[in-house]
């Protein structure tokens, strides 16, 4: 009896799930921007070739990850 109160008490049964119910699927994506961020910040230290190498690692990767994202948002709007 004393667990139905404290249940009953923090209104627990009212809860809802969250609304992403899945989450997105792995990727490399953050890793590779990340990795591409830092070549272009090392780039301004070090010179203009490691700079301009870090823009297109971060530009690609940055493409990427949006590609899935955009994927996957469409593609839970058609499961409900």
């Amino acid at each position: 009896m004393k667990n139905e109160r404290a249940t009953s008490a923090s209104g627990q049964e009212q809860w809802q799930k969250a609304t992403p119910r899945k989450l997105p699927d792995p990727t490399y994506w953050p890793f590779f921007l990340a990795m591409g961020l830092a070549f272009f910040v090392w780039g301004f230290i070090a010179g203009w070739i490691i700079c301009m190498a870090g823009l297109l690692i971060l530009m690609i990767s940055l493409t990427g990850w949006v590609k899935i994202l955009r994927n996957e948002s469409g593609r839970n709007k058609n499961d409900n």
